[in-house]
Formats: structure tokens, C-alpha cells, sequence
């Protein structure tokens, strides 16, 4: 995608050809600067700090995370620990433990001497296939815009509400919920995106609005709770959210406050999508969500707030009385029941166990238990 007319992804080899550059999204978006990654450490605490955040470009930045591990020892055991450390580092979304198991495959049956190369490229053929992936995504999403578009011809244009940040800087490139968006608009579809902010961390606010505005697409930056209002009001076609981890019954698990927009579609009859690559699929997850673990987060987060102040400097502020407690829970779940119909880079399937396996039959088989 472009950022200031040139060209990116959110993750590239620096020029030394072994070191990784991420672009560092808790800077956004008052600053556009470049992080680079030259350790395990640095990686695991690029995804642990959210300067790189979102499911898929957690799951490459982890495989490239081993890929720099094993510059420092490419031993079994380094492997091993490297890749536990990397998992450890967000437990809800599924795509970094799929990303880590996938670099620990290709390289472990190799010896020593040659793991590094593979590994390398291993974590560029999932960089790619994200591309590709999210690619497909939009194509599929368009045909559902355009349908709605064709039923909003009076109006002046398409409404999509989204929740956090699932564009491009979620990705690779392109983005999952918002590459529908970006392909409708170049092909000259007047849409309009209502961006929730996604407290606590406002990645609506911050990176969602900074993708759109970079893009050239119509939004509105709207506090979380408006949703519903605007709802009420017919000012919302249809929402479209990413989702970090969704099970193989399709219980959706996603940025908190996701559950109560999908609650506030199904009562004003507004269709809910979620668009996914299939590796965002947990078919270890039959019915029920015991198996995932929902991220709590520092309550610094929710207590206080940065941003920019009238001298031109990034501020960090209290919100409210220090000594009141506080929590921060990351992520809610979506039952499938409240889903409209999923997006993927298979194809559009109804959420729910069938759906899923008629995209994915390699998995249509798979024993999963009530909830592991």
C-alpha cells in the first residue's frame, strides 16, 4: 500500500539482507518511522509492545523472530526456546504459533548448516502468501459491496463500520477487512468507512484513519459506543471486522467491543461480516471457546492515554483517579450465530462448522472436542 505516494509492506528485509525492518505502529499516526529487528529479543518485544500488531503480521514477524535466532545459534535447542519465546509473546492470536510451527518444520530436519537459508525463506513465502491471501480476500469481499451497493443506488454512498485495525498494517499488505474496502474504491465505489476509535488502544483512531486518509477513502472517526446510534439511524450498510482467531465451529475472536457491535447489527438487521485468512482458523476449537486464552493487557492502557499536544510533542496523560483499579481485557468472542457470513481467501461461506469446512474439506475431518 502507499504511504505518501511509495509504496510498502509492513515488514521488509533491511538493505543488509538479514536484519528486519517493521514499520513502528506505536508511533502512528503522528510519525512514520521504521523499526529494525536485529535479535529474538527485539522481535518478541516488537509483538509484545504492539509496534507490530494484527494476526497475520504477528505470524510473520515470529517467523522472522526464528530466523534471527537461529543466526545466534541454530541448534535444536535454541529452535526450541526461541520458538516458545515467541508464542509466549500474544496468546490469543492463532496465526503466530501457525507461523512459528511452519518456520519449526521447514528447518528442523535440516542440519545445522543449513537452517538459516531455510528459514529465511520459509518467512518469505508466508509473507507472500499473505499478500496473495488478502489479495483473494478483497475480491471475494468486492462482490458483497457491490451487491450492497446495488441495493443503496439512491444514496449518495456505501456505509461500512469497522472495529479496530484490520488494513494493512495488520498484514503483510492489504489487510483482511479492509481490502474489500480498498479494492471498491479504486474501482470507483463512493464508500465511506465509519472507524470505531477501539479504546484502549485506539488503533481505529490511530492506524485504521491514517490507512484511509493515506488511500484517499471517505471515513469518520466515531467513539465506540456510537455504533449502535448509527445503526438505529440506517447510516450503516454493513460492518466488516478482521477477527484474531476464530474457531472451527466460527465463534469469532476479535478486538473488545467487537461482540457488542455484532449484538447492535443483529437488532437493527445489519449484516456482519468477518473476513479471514484460513490461517486464522483454529480447528483445534470445536464448540465452545474455553481453548482460548483472552489476553489481559497492563491497565496503563485503559488509565491513561497518549497524543499530541498543541506544542507538537507525543504526550502520555492519566485519565482518570490513580488509585481506582482498573482491567484490560483485549479480545471478546462473537458467537457464529451473530455472523452473517464470512470472508476468506476461499471463497464467502455462512459462519459455522459447515460453512468453514466447505471452503477448508482438508480440515472438514478433523477431531476437535467440545472445547480444548
Amino acid at each position: 500500500m502507499n504511504v505518501n505516494g511509495k509504496a510498502y509492506r509492513s515488514i521488509w528485509l533491511a538493505s543488509d539482507g538479514w536484519s528486519v525492518e517493521v514499520i513502528d505502529q506505536t508511533r502512528l499516526p503522528h510519525e512514520f518511522v521504521a523499526a529494525r529487528l536485529t535479535s529474538l529479543e527485539e522481535a518478541a518485544e516488537a509483538i509484545r509492545t504492539m509496534v507490530v500488531r494484527g494476526a497475520p503480521l504477528i505470524g510473520a514477524t515470529a517467523a522472522y523472530g526464528l530466523c534471527l535466532a537461529l543466526r545466534e545459534d541454530p541448534s535444536d535447542d535454541s529452535l526450541r526456546a526461541a520458538a516458545g519465546r515467541l508464542i509466549d509473546t500474544r496468546p490469543t492470536a492463532v496465526n503466530l504459533t501457525w507461523a512459528v510451527r511452519r518456520v519449526q518444520d521447514a528447518v528442523m530436519p535440516l542440519p545445522e548448516g543449513q537452517r538459516i537459508e531455510a528459514a529465511y525463506e520459509c518467512a518469505a513465502e508466508i509473507c507472500d502468501e499473505d499478500v496473495r491471501t488478502n489479495q483473494a480476500i478483497g475480491r471475494h469481499g468486492l462482490t458483497l459491496l457491490r451487491d450492497h451497493w446495488e441495493h443503496r443506488r439512491q444514496h449518495d454512498r456505501l456505509n461500512i463500520l469497522t472495529h479496530c485495525n484490520a488494513g494493512w498494517l495488520a498484514t503483510v499488505d492489504w489487510g483482511t477487512a479492509l481490502a474489500p474496502v480498498y479494492l471498491a474504491h479504486d474501482h470507483g465505489m463512493p464508500v465511506h468507512v465509519w472507524v470505531d476509535e477501539t479504546r484502549p488502544r485506539n488503533q481505529g483512531a490511530s492506524l485504521t484513519a491514517w490507512e484511509l486518509l493515506q488511500h484517499g477513502i471517505s471515513h469518520t472517526v466515531i467513539v465506540d459506543n456510537a455504533g449502535g446510534h448509527l445503526m438505529q439511524r440506517n447510516l450503516v450498510d454493513c460492518c466488516l471486522v478482521g477477527t484474531d482467531r476464530t474457531t472451527a465451529a466460527g465463534d469469532v475472536c476479535n478486538k473488545i467491543g467487537t461482540y457488542l457491535k455484532a449484538l447492535a447489527a443483529r437488532d437493527n438487521n445489519v449484516p456482519f461480516y468477518v473476513a479471514l485468512p484460513g490461517s486464522t482458523i483454529d480447528w483445534s476449537i470445536g464448540k465452545g471457546t474455553a481453548g482460548i486464552e483472552i489476553e489481559q493487557r497492563d491497565v496503563a492502557e485503559v488509565t491513561g492515554i497518549a497524543g499530541l499536544t498543541a506544542r507538537g510533542e507525543v504526550e502520555r496523560i492519566q485519565l482518570g483517579p490513580a488509585a481506582s483499579p482498573a482491567a484490560n481485557y483485549a479480545f471478546d468472542i462473537t458467537p457464529a450465530h451473530l455472523v452473517t457470513s464470512f470472508i476468506t481467501e476461499r471463497g464467502i461461506c455462512p459462519a459455522g462448522r459447515e460453512g468453514l469446512a466447505s471452503l477448508y474439506p482438508e480440515h472438514a475431518g478433523v477431531d476437535v472436542g467440545e472445547a480444548r
